[in-house]
């Protein structure tokens, strides 16, 4: 059975599966939930006309890639990724910008199972790394990305200035 559509193993006798779909404007309000609930877990301030609007755009662009986790009917978490270029290895790369797995469904495999689930996609696409960053403090995401492979970068450092 693909790691894309599996039982979860979590659930007692009905066993709901997991299934990973990618994100079309048909998933736009199931997406908007998730993603305010993704920014509120990052203290933002809830603005779900912002969000409709900068997702559909991303949609409609398709600038970005952005994968839905469903168990059963009920959405569980998304990731998304945004296409860029490494000057130095002349390849496209992804950075894995989001990553969020609703409340009731944490430690239940979901985030691991988007986290393939992308990777199968960067490899379709032959993209040469996928790179994401993660809060100091966040234990689990940094033990499920070194569980995948993920290597901690720290001969480089990295700023960021504000514009607007």
């Amino acid at each position: 059975m693909p790691f894309w559509k599996t039982p979860d193993n979590n659930q007692d006798n009905d066993k709901q599966m997991l299934t990973i779909k990618q994100a079309t404007s048909l998933h736009l309000n199931v997406l908007v939930e998730l993603f305010e609930q993704y920014r509120e877990f990052y203290n933002a301030q809830p603005d779900k006309s912002r969000s409709q609007q900068f997702l559909e755009q991303r949609l409609n662009s398709k600038d970005s890639i952005i994968l839905l986790a469903f168990d059963g009917q009920e959405a569980a978490g998304f990731v998304q990724v945004y296409p860029v270029f490494s000057s130095v290895a002349m390849r496209r790369v992804w950075l894995l910008n989001d990553l969020f797995v609703t409340h009731s469904k944490r430690q239940k495999g979901v985030a691991k199972k988007l986290m393939l689930a992308i990777e199968a996609e960067a490899q379709k696409a032959k993209v040469f790394s996928i790179k994401l960053a993660t809060a100091i403090d966040n234990e689990n995401a940094k033990h499920l990305y070194q569980s995948l492979g993920y290597r901690l970068i720290d001969n480089f450092d990295h700023y960021s200035k504000r514009i607007v």
